[in-house]
């Protein structure tokens, strides 16, 4: 196991009804910034709980986050946070509204001339305000770890940036918020929990045990529950807190700490979303069936532990069981309704070579933190996805 440090801060307030004690947890007197999204939250109950617990406090809503959340947007946010003196932001959403509220803490105090150098010269943030989260989509991890995603429009980037300032001072995980939640956001929740599960452990071996079998146990449990709870008539409290249980531990640095992660996956989905505007998980799972076929030799230790381990495949044939546990992944993706080639979405070749030439004028040449991928790779990755 490789050396690490570990820090996560964040308290998880989980369960029925755990809106009502967010009070507790907000300073005393604070200015409060109440993001949202496009008012999904006013048909399902949350809109009013959430106003109700911020009577006696001082605050001001910001509504009109987007799915992949736009600087372009969220710059009218940072300037009512700068006007209105904030000192609380209050997300509530799904990973994206979460996002938002990252990048909003850390643009309002931010000195320099555009707060974009955050993503794109990946300055470091030197103060940011303190934000809690009401989570009401499992899928990115947002609400307990240091990551932020935001796209910019003019120029045609989805970058992230991190940092431990920006980490939740406390998130909100009820499962009765996701009851009202439409299929296909319940299916890219399961496959993006279960490819950022995927990007820590289908590296290699370091003999990260723990972690390991932590990875695997999570993997297990999202093939399992995921298309009984993609499917179901009617929603089961139990699933979807297991689900927003297994997407929170996803990705709150549990995983990664002492371990090779890879991150490929997301990088050229960022890159598909930006250009096509398909669904985060969607492209997910285009991509990660083709990323496995290209590492299947370099990546091979781990390929067949991911077979065997989570899928049940045992052969006397390498290949033979490497084939079927891409080949079951893939199935798996598509059990929750979800296709997995670009030509399902009337994409071609051409994207290929967007997404290259968008990666070289950023000046980047590993996709991967393994240091195995690189730009020049993408085309033989998306090949058999088209």
């Amino acid at each position: 196991m490789n050396n690490f440090e570990f820090y996560n801060p964040v308290r998880i307030l989980f369960g029925k009804g755990q809106i009502a004690s967010i009070p507790a947890h907000l300073p005393d007197g604070c200015k409060v910034l109440w993001l949202y999204g496009s008012g999904s939250i006013k048909k399902n109950g949350v809109y009013e709980q959430v106003k109700e617990i911020l009577e006696g406090f001082d605050w001001i809503e910001f509504s009109g986050v987007r799915p992949n959340p736009m600087y372009e947007d969220l710059m009218p946010a940072v300037k009512l946070a700068r006007e209105k003196c904030i000192d609380f932001i209050l997300a509530t959403g799904g990973g994206s509204v979460i996002d938002a509220a990252k990048f909003i803490a850390a643009a309002a105090p931010y000195t320099g001339e555009d707060p974009w150098e955050l993503l794109s010269d990946q300055v470091e943030v030197k103060q940011a305000i303190p934000i809690g989260t009401v989570l009401t989509l499992p899928a990115t991890g947002s609400e307990m770890n240091w990551n932020s995603v935001i796209s910019r429009e003019s120029t045609g980037q989805k970058l992230p940036f991190r940092s431990h300032l920006i980490m939740p001072r406390f998130s909100v995980l009820d499962p009765e918020v996701t009851f009202s939640l439409p299929k296909h956001q319940l299916a890219n929740g399961v496959i993006d929990t279960y490819v950022h599960v995927m990007e820590q452990y289908l590296t290699y071996p370091v003999h990260a045990w723990v972690q390991d079998r932590f990875a695997e146990s999570l993997l297990q449990l999202l093939k399992e529950i995921g298309p009984k709870i993609v499917h179901a008539e009617e929603p089961d409290y139990d699933r979807r807190a297991n689900l927003m249980w297994a997407a929170t531990q996803a990705l709150n640095s549990n995983l990664s700490m002492g371990v090779v992660t890879d991150w490929a996956t997301h990088w050229i989905g960022h890159e598909l979303t930006i250009l096509y505007g398909l669904d985060h998980a969607v492209t997910l799972a285009i991509v990660l069936p083709g990323l496995m076929r290209y590492v299947r030799e370099m990546r091979q230790e781990r390929m067949l532990q991911y077979a065997e381990n989570i899928l049940g495949i045992h052969t006397l044939d390498t290949q033979t069981s490497i084939e079927e546990a891409i080949w079951q992944t893939e199935q798996f993706f598509q059990s929750l309704d979800v296709p997995t080639k670009l030509s399902d979405y009337g994409i071609g070749r051409e994207a290929i070579e967007k997404i290259e030439d968008n990666m070289r004028r950023r000046g980047l040449e590993y996709i991967s933190q393994a240091k195995d991928l690189t730009v020049n790779d993408i085309n033989a990755i998306l090949q058999p996805q088209l």
